[in-house]
């Protein structure tokens, strides 16, 4: 006996060497600061809610409704609630199994069989039974164990993925609704626009009746009304269909979106420059990474339960009950039956398919870890871009402000020249044309501003704390 117990206790230290080590993350590497991030003090800009940032109730309100109605988060939070119960399942292993039976069967044994029946025992017979069986698989080698970390690590997965969508649907709303405010704004230029060049056009004809400029003035005249006005129903089409997007972003149907009267962009204050923090909290914040983290240590636990199948299963098992011919008899002392035993069951034959299973989770958890390492190299990428491109824009911005300055005076001292007899009427055109475009170009630029920081906002994995927060009043 003593020496059975000292043969399982090696065998048990054997099989969890062989199980290998406990997950460590692994090793990537992390910038001491973020190319291209201003040195600035304060409140981190992915631990500020997306209110503190954008400043526009409108906007805060398409945020809420997409978090509680997006087709996409709500989808992610059933695949959480479909782990949560894989998680559950996976752990009834670790408990033994207990059934319960009864039954009652009526029989007939032959009589003339080779071995005859005495005289008294009756051929036909009833026999009743009732019984609890109970068997438990003893986890020597940490497979079950194993098997309940990897559902664990799915879970979690699922929940890390549910907040990266979070943080994807918040920045394609707020993208759409700064997409929609651009359009509303180059839409009112072009109506402007047109309005302006309707009244140039009744100027010029009136100086064609007087003699005083030609008929191919007229006619450039009504070209360039023409022009602007061509631009009118392409830009309606598309404010349409920016509105459409929002409402499938929100979970509603196709419609028109509530906002201001005056829905320029440029009336949306450019938020100011704040902090980013630190890279590494980047591992800690942003969900796409610790998905990938998760889904490391979900393949990291498979290959230890596939490693502990190459070791005997060991199991004990009992049964309790009783069984009776008389249904009065079936639960008295006499009518007592039970069992009890250990069972060790060794794969022989698989041993080898098993092997080529511990190969294959091997290299799953390889690709598990170059994922994550790649995963994080990108975010990195992600941030950096996004801070290259907000300081890209806020310059570009600034510049095409002054351009639209300018040209905005160089139009009104044309048109005097031109009404004053002192310009052509083609400086007129080439001033109206280069004014327009500008004004266009920079609400563009406006707009790529704003969309900047929803994307660096993003790539810092900010607001699903927030969303994350708001869940159960949501409504789920």
């Amino acid at each position: 006996m003593k020496r059975t117990i000292i043969s399982l206790s090696l065998a048990a230290l054997l099989g969890a060497c062989a199980m290998g080590t406990d997950y460590k993350r692994p090793a990537v590497p992390t910038p001491e600061a973020f190319r291209g991030a201003p040195a600035l003090s304060g409140k981190p800009l992915a631990d500020m809610a997306w209110w503190e940032i954008y400043q526009d109730p409108a906007l805060d309100q398409l945020l809420r409704a997409a978090l509680t109605n997006n087709y996409d988060v709500r989808i992610a939070l059933s695949r959480v609630d479909e782990f949560r119960a894989a998680a559950g399942i996976a752990g009834y292993g670790s408990i033994p199994t207990v059934t319960a039976s009864g039954g009652a069967t009526r029989s007939r044994i032959s009589t003339v069989g080779p071995t005859p029946l005495p005289s008294s025992a009756a051929p036909v017979r009833t026999t009743m039974n009732a019984q609890i069986d109970a068997s438990y698989e003893i986890d020597l080698w940490k497979r079950i164990a194993s098997i309940n970390a990897a559902a664990r690590a799915d879970l979690i997965s699922s929940e890390f993925a549910r907040d990266t969508i979070r943080i994807a649907v918040l920045s394609n709303v707020a993208s759409a609704y700064f997409a929609l405010r651009a359009l509303d704004q180059q839409l009112a230029i072009a109506q402007k626009t047109v309005a302006l060049r309707e009244d140039f056009l009744k100027l010029t004809r009136a100086q064609f009746s007087a003699g005083v400029v030609s008929e191919l003035e007229v006619n450039r005249a009504a070209a360039s009304v023409a022009t602007a006005r061509a631009l009118v129903p392409d830009l309606k089409s598309q404010v349409a269909q920016a509105e459409n997007l929002l409402q499938i972003l929100t979970g509603a149907t196709p419609g028109p979106i509530v906002r201001a009267a005056d829905g320029a962009i440029e009336k949306l204050a450019v938020p100011p420059e704040v902090p980013v923090g630190v890279p590494s909290t980047l591992l800690e914040r942003r969900p796409d990474l610790r998905q990938a983290e998760s889904t490391l240590i979900g393949a990291n636990a498979r290959l230890k339960a596939v490693k502990a199948s190459l070791f005997p299963t060991i199991s004990l098992t009992g049964a309790l009950g009783s069984q009776s011919a008389a249904f009065g008899n079936l639960f008295s002392g006499p009518a007592q039956t039970w069992a009890f035993g250990l069972a060790l069951l060794q794969p022989i034959i698989d041993v080898n398919r098993n092997k080529y299973q511990v190969q294959i989770y091997t290299a799953r958890e390889q690709q598990a870890i170059l994922t994550y390492q790649q995963t994080v190299v990108q975010a990195f990428r992600e941030v950096g871009d996004a801070l290259a491109a907000r300081a890209g824009y806020s310059d570009s911005l600034r510049a095409q402000n002054e351009q639209v300055l300018a040209l905005r005076a160089a139009r009104e001292q044309v048109g005097k020249r031109y009404a004053a007899g002192y310009s052509s009427y083609f400086e007129v055109i080439d001033a109206d044309r280069a004014l327009f475009e500008a004004e266009l170009a920079r609400v563009q630029v406006q707009r790529n501003t704003m969309t900047s920081l929803v994307q660096l906002y993003k790539a810092l994995g900010g607001g699903w704390q927030v969303a994350a927060a708001a869940e159960p009043a949501a409504g789920r």
